[in-house]
């Protein structure tokens, strides 16, 4: 049986991100919300354990400990200075050190538990503690550029574990799979011009960053043409999706025959986002994972690691992040999305879907495979 593992910490959902209205700081001419602020709070996180726990699939997966990321381990991705300023400002009133990612007091000490979790999760899977598992990250991370944070990320997560993990074990290729709705900026950024880890991101053109798309970007020196972005149209769905890891990620993968697969597991691809225009649901979520355990079991032992990064629906993002867990463990509950029906109603007729799919077709054949056999 698959022993599959999960990583949260409780102090994670503790980050603050100030009081906002979505993404806007209240202030001047943006009246001050309701109840609960910010698009990134914390139920929309904890309540993926929540769900995980009182459907009883907690139970049969392993909840795995883990210990915050070091300075050290910081080091390896991020500049010093980032780090002192990120740590100052924390020790103090918090603030924000880039672009839409404020933090509270205390806010270094939560982003080293989540890089943590994504430590923890990646050094298990390549030790063979477990077979695969998911870090239930909070505050995300793959914005995060090695000198500024942004987009609610404040420390590269992925980037510090992939760093950690090389100086502990023998490993030489790493892939990631970024499927969070805005582009994985700042994963592509650490790895843009190497070839040891293979980045892939499936986004939302022109989203976040804002106007970015990124369909040129193939990566550059040694790491030309293993940068890959798949930027699709608002409105995207299923079977759009599926057509782009069928197209590009699954043969890249193929060819690159990565030792290790993470996913950059944003929600925020779901129909009812309030940062994306996307229509996924949570069987797009799980037949996703389960494309990718497959590839991982083909190519590299199993090992596959799936991190939190966005998803900011605190009542459709529990679903989506609980199909993941079921594809991951192989394990069913008698959990039921009380609108996967309606969902799949919504999504695009035949006629936007083979539109979408031939601009997914398109971008394959203008990608860069310089480790095609």
């Amino acid at each position: 049986m698959t022993k599959t593992a999960m990583y949260s910490n409780e102090r994670v959902f503790w980050h603050s991100t100030g009081a906002q209205v979505l993404f806007l700081p209240v202030g001047d001419w943006v009246q001050p919300p309701n109840g609960a602020t910010g698009a990134d709070t914390p139920d929309s996180k904890r309540r993926i354990l929540n769900l995980a726990q009182v459907s009883g699939l907690a139970d049969k997966m392993v909840m795995r400990p883990s210990s915050p990321a070091a300075r050290d381990d910081l080091l390896r991705v991020h500049t010093v200075d980032y780090i002192d300023r990120f740590k100052a400002a924390s020790d103090a009133d918090g603030g924000d050190l880039g672009q839409l990612s404020p933090f509270s007091k205390g806010g270094f000490e939560i982003a080293q538990i989540s890089a943590g979790l994504a430590m923890s999760l990646v050094d298990d899977v390549l030790s063979g503690v477990v077979d695969n598992g998911y870090a239930l990250c909070r505050p995300c991370g793959h914005h995060c550029l090695p000198d500024m944070s942004m987009g609610f990320c404040l420390l590269s997560n992925i980037g510090i574990a992939i760093e950690a993990a090389r100086a502990r074990h023998d490993i030489k290729r790493i892939a990631v799979v970024d499927w969070d709705v805005h582009h994985g900026n700042g994963t592509q950024a650490i790895f843009y011009d190497r070839s040891d880890v293979l980045t892939i991101s499936i986004h939302q053109d022109r989203c976040f960053p804002p106007g970015y798309s990124g369909d040129d970007e193939y990566g550059a020196g040694d790491g030309l043409g293993y940068n890959i972005n798949i930027p699709l149209a608002a409105g995207s769905g299923h079977e759009t999706y599926l057509h782009a890891i069928d197209t590009i990620v699954l043969p890249a993968l193929e060819h690159y025959q990565p030792e290790l697969i993470i996913v950059a597991s944003g929600l925020d691809a779901n129909n009812v986002d309030p940062l994306a225009r996307m229509l996924l649901h949570s069987e797009s979520f799980r037949v996703m994972t389960e494309r990718m355990k497959d590839a991982a079991a083909r190519l590299c032992g199993g090992r596959l690691a799936i991190v939190q990064e966005g998803g900011y629906s605190e009542a459709y993002s529990p679903f989506c992040g609980h199909a993941i867990l079921e594809a991951l463990s192989g394990e069913r509950t008698a959990v039921v999305d009380p609108v996967l029906d309606l969902f799949r109603a919504m999504e695009q007729g035949s006629r936007v879907t083979d539109f979408q799919k031939l601009l997914v077709d398109e971008m394959a054949e203008r990608l860069i495979w310089p480790f095609r056999p």
